[in-house]
């Protein structure tokens, strides 16, 4: 199974977003620590906003940032989110389904179960612990990500 690269940067927009915290995150931050085009981040931000992720903040000075606790926010629905619907062959979707073998077909259930057992895993894994480590992400992606103080920002 491979995620889709909008998946990828919606999880790195996140990431970013709590890296930076409490600080807003531009648009333009994650475009360049990404070597992705703006308007992909934009429409990711969007998606984000309304499912509720994050807030955005309007105008000079503007930016972004998580609505909600990293720690509460999961990989899995975020691949939910972003993935949705996930149909890793023809009969997962009922619409569409041309498959003469639905029914009786031992292949599309074990498919199945891996699918449940993949998201299962992503469901363990959070947003706070995709920014734990926080010294060495800043490392590599360098002063785009750094948050001001609360010092400097006061």
């Amino acid at each position: 199974m491979r995620l889709k690269n909008y998946t990828n940067y919606a999880l790195r927009t996140l990431q970013m977003a709590a890296l930076r915290a409490p600080a807003l995150t531009r648009v333009d931050q994650v475009a360049a620590a990404h070597g992705v085009s703006r308007a992909h981040i934009m429409k990711i931000v969007h998606e984000l906003g309304k499912a509720g992720y994050v807030e955005t903040v309007r105008g000079r000075g503007g930016g972004f940032r998580l609505a909600r606790d990293p720690a509460a926010i999961t990989v899995g629905e975020v691949v939910r989110l972003t993935e949705s619907p996930i149909e890793l062959v023809e009969c997962f979707n009922a619409d569409t389904n041309s498959c003469p073998l639905i029914g009786v077909c031992r292949l599309s259930t074990a498919l199945d179960e891996a699918l449940v057992a993949f998201l299962q895993v992503l469901d363990g894994v959070t947003v706070a612990e995709l920014a734990g480590n926080r010294s060495d992400l800043v490392g590599r992606l360098g002063a785009v990500v750094e948050a001001p103080t609360q010092e400097a920002s006061a």
